[in-house]
């Protein structure tokens, strides 16, 4: 057993203290994450926002399709190793634009 597995094992805890997570978005992009089980989620989540340059407020993390919120924990959600999150951009409205486009660049 290898070092990082014997710390993230404690006696009478069999899912030890880190878990393994992966976020998906939309567009097939993938990042893997290794933290804490009792963490808040926002942790991730800003590191996610941060890693591909979108504003924290635009985004919508969803675990079995509910909208986690920031100061969840993994051990809260009974969430395993390997678990996926669902990142996506929070869309709002769905009025016309009058074919005016916004850009961030």
């Amino acid at each position: 057993m290898s070092a990082t597995q014997e710390e993230d094992k404690k006696p009478g805890d069999l899912r030890g203290t880190h878990i393994h997570l992966k976020v998906n978005f939309q567009d097939g992009y993938e990042v893997f994450f290794r933290m804490k089980r009792r963490t808040q989620l926002k942790k991730l989540m800003d590191a996610v926002c941060e890693r591909v340059c979108v504003d924290f407020n635009s985004m919508a993390f969803l675990f079995h399709g509910r909208r986690l919120l920031g100061g969840q924990t993994p051990d809260e959600l009974d969430m395993e190793d390997g678990d996926e999150i669902d990142a996506r951009l929070d869309q709002s409205g769905g009025g016309i634009t009058n074919g005016l486009y916004l850009s961030c660049f």
